[in-house]
């Protein structure tokens, strides 16, 4: 298989990409969560969602597993940062998962979101959101 040329110079400088993005999105995962007696010991489902932006040089510019953002890393470790421990508040388990994340090299920009889904029957779900950035 022959790797196809490269479009060098025939990409306006105007449509250079800006930003490069990384997400998980609604990761489903059982959590000991909240803080009412009937939600201690009995975990609840919650959704995990990570937008990670990294700078360029940290956005795979080759097709190698070398040059890639592990997003693994991401599915990893909220696996980790919640199995077999309890959160009273969505908030706490929220800025753990962003403190590990803000510490990883290239990250320029950050928002991880948690949200229950099936704490309302009128509601798709209640949640926070923590961002370095306002909006």
């Amino acid at each position: 298989m022959t790797t196809p040329p490269k479009l060098d110079g025939l990409v306006p400088r105007s449509l250079a990409p800006r930003s490069h993005r990384i997400f998980l999105e609604a990761f489903d995962l059982p959590v000991d969560i909240g803080f009412h007696d009937f939600e201690v010991g009995a975990p609840q489902r919650l959704l995990i969602s990570v937008d990670v932006w990294v700078d360029a040089e940290h956005f795979a510019a080759e097709d190698s597993a070398a040059a890639a953002w592990n997003y693994d890393f991401l599915r990893t470790e909220i696996l980790r940062v919640t199995q077999g421990r309890r959160f009273n508040l969505q908030e706490t388990l929220a800025r753990e998962i962003y403190d590990l994340i803000a510490a990883r090299r290239g990250v320029v920009r950050l928002r991880v979101s948690t949200r229950k889904p099936d704490v309302y029957a009128d509601c798709k779900a209640v949640g926070v959101e923590i961002a370095s950035f306002e909006g």
